[in-house]
Formats: structure tokens, sequence, C-alpha cells
């Protein structure tokens, strides 16, 4: 499903020796080198800050803290994601509101969303996911935030690189939190992420709220977390950072040569094909964080795969309202049925930097062969 050695060999001197001289620099947690990856960070995405903590979760609660976010507040948001995207909402003493996906994307719909404002109490923010490396429709949230007086948060830790409009993923809102969590297109040797913000107040309190809620060494204003960056990351982050465009545009023409792939091998073809491709939406420079198909049968599809050595992954096999830590929101199955449908199909095919074209085409020659015979 994922070789990160081909990444690992590629740029091994060069990682290598930025690790060697923050060992020899004894500077390991936080630091210059965190404050050299923010500030190339913030350049690679034309945000005015951005702010390094210890994960991708880490980030989704600094940046809903952040905007002031606390107990009796309700956030919309996505019930088809990771987990982190609706437990960091718990986590800053607020609750969790799902509304349903688009079909087409599985991204967050901008119209379920406003259905759900019209009933909705206390909404305080928007939280849409960029679901496998493509924006939702920033536009229509932007939108919708506006005319409803509400906080967007992006939960953009699978879109660094990726654009809408050619604005980039993580600054279409008031604030984004990101994760460079190792199999993130920019990825980490561990757990790392970042908040950006264009806003200097809210990157202040970032700031604060990952040490401990302290600006000042040994003096405290709030109860914070420990939340910084190890130095090592953020040495290890510079370098693939050089070259996330290059790899983002090679993840590009992986998903592009799966495309043609499957439509010759007539698996994507007609209303009962076994196959069906998610839509790219003409405004979005998608990543590809995952290359996700629909597929009937798909659980035995994936076993099939597994039998010939081919790997693959479900993003998520359980929407969040489903969740039985979730069971006290009060959601039921049939809730959200374009999330549930897409539980039940979803399936993502290998994708990594160094997947060559006979990989690929053996991938889509079993995923051909599996369906001859059902």
């Amino acid at each position: 499903m994922l070789d990160l050695s081909r990444d690992y060999d590629d740029l091994r001197e060069q990682v290598l020796a930025a690790i060697g001289g923050v060992c020899d620099s004894q500077q390991f947690v936080l630091g210059p080198e965190v404050e050299r990856f923010e500030n190339e960070a913030a350049a690679f995405l034309g945000a005015e800050h951005v702010i390094a903590c210890a994960s991708g979760t880490d980030a989704l609660w600094l940046a809903l803290a952040a905007v002031g976010l606390g107990p009796g507040d309700v956030v919309i948001t996505t019930p088809f994601s990771f987990f982190a995207t609706a437990s960091a909402i718990v986590r800053s003493g607020a609750r969790p509101q799902f509304a349903d996906v688009e079909p087409e994307t599985l991204n967050l719909d901008p119209n379920t969303v406003e259905r759900a404002l019209q009933s909705a109490a206390r909404v305080r923010a928007l939280l849409p996911v960029h679901l496998y490396g493509q924006c939702v429709d920033a536009d229509a949230f932007r939108q919708l935030a506006n005319r409803h007086d509400l906080k967007l948060i992006e939960d953009a830790a699978q879109s660094f690189g990726a654009e809408w409009d050619g604005k980039s993923s993580g600054t279409l809102g008031d604030a984004a939190a990101f994760s460079f969590y190792p199999t993130k297109n920019l990825s980490a040797f561990g757990d790392a992420g970042c908040v950006a913000t264009n806003e200097r107040k809210i990157a202040e309190r970032v700031r604060s709220l990952r040490n401990h809620g302290s600006r000042e060494r040994y003096y405290h204003e709030e109860i914070g977390a420990n939340s910084r960056l190890d130095g090592i990351q953020a040495a290890v982050l510079r370098v693939k950072l050089r070259y996330l465009e290059s790899r983002n545009t090679a993840r590009r023409e992986l998903a592009q040569k799966y495309d043609h792939l499957l439509d010759s091998s007539g698996l994507t073809r007609g209303e009962d094909a076994p196959v069906r491709l998610l839509a790219v939406r003409q405004q979005s420079q998608h990543i590809f964080h995952q290359y996700v198909i629909r597929a009937h049968y798909r659980d035995e599809l994936r076993a099939y795969l597994a039998d010939r050595g081919i790997g693959s992954a479900v993003y998520y096999p359980v929407p969040l309202h489903l969740q039985r830590c979730f069971a006290y929101l009060g959601y039921s199955e049939g809730d959200f049925p374009v999330a549930e449908r897409a539980a039940r199909e979803v399936l993502a095919l290998p994708i990594f930097f160094g997947l060559k074209t006979e990989e690929q085409q053996c991938v889509v020659d079993a995923i051909g062969n599996f369906y001859c015979q059902h």
C-alpha cells in the first residue's frame, strides 16, 4: 500500500545530514530549526503564520481552542473523516454536529451544512475536511461562514500543497490544521503537525497553548498542553518541503495513470460499472494523498488483492456518527446515507513516490481479474 523506503532512499543523505545538524546543535525541542521550518512552510502556503506542534491531532485542537470554542458551542463537520476531526471538537469542549458529504468527492457538502444551520442552535464554527488531498468548495463554505457569523477552520491534515481556485489549502479559512504523520505527502519521521493562519491573535494564542499556556517561561496565562515540535522532525520536514511540489505533481500523474488504466480496462464504464472514480473539481488542485475508488464487493476485492501481494486500505470503514464513543450525540444508521454508503465502497489503492507504471498495471489487472470472476 505504501513503500516509504523509496522516498527515504532518494533523500537519505540530505535527511541524515539535517538530523546530524540538530544533534550537533543540541536544540531538540522548538528552537531555530523549528522556526526555520515555520517560516518556510508559511512561505510555501502563502500564510502569514505557521505554528508547528506535536501532531495533526493537536493542531486541530489548537486551532479550535485558539478561535475561542468551548463548552456549549457546536461545530458542524463531516461524518466521513479520521477520528481526530470530531475528537478535537470534543477536546475543545464543544459538541460536533454532522452533515452529509457530496457523493462525487466525499467532501463535506455545503448544501447539507446549510440545511443543518437552519435548525441548529449555538453553532460557532464549520470544520470541513479536505479529504484525500482535495479541497472542499472553499467559496461556498466562506459564504456560509460569513452569512452566519461563524469561524471557518480547515482540517487540512491530508492536503499540504493542495489548492482551491489558486489559493493554498491552509489559507482558505480563519485557521487550518495540518498533519505531518509519516504517511502524509509532507511527512516527518514521527508525529508532527502545524496550524496555519493569517490572523496574528490566533497565531499568538496557538503559540501559547502549545507550550502549556505560556508566552514567557514559567508564567502561565491559561492551561494549555505540551505540543512542541522536535527540532529533528523540523529538520526532516525542511528537507522534504523542498521537494514537495514535484512530489505532488508526480502523485497527480500517478492518479491520471490509474484513471487511464481503469478506464481502458472498461472497469469504470456504464451505469453498472464495478468501479467508480471520485470527481476532481475544476477549481481544485488535488494532491492525491490517497487514490480512492468506489468498488462493488469492496471487502472481497480487498481480500483478493491481499492474496496477490497488493496492499490497499479503507478510509474509512465506520462513519464518525456511528462510532460507539459518539453514541451520546444521538445519531443512528441512515442519518447520513451518502457517508454510510461510501464507508461500504471506498478502497484506496497504492500511491507513493517511486510507484512504477508496471506496478499500477499489476494492480488494475488484478482488479479486472477479480470482477471477471464476480
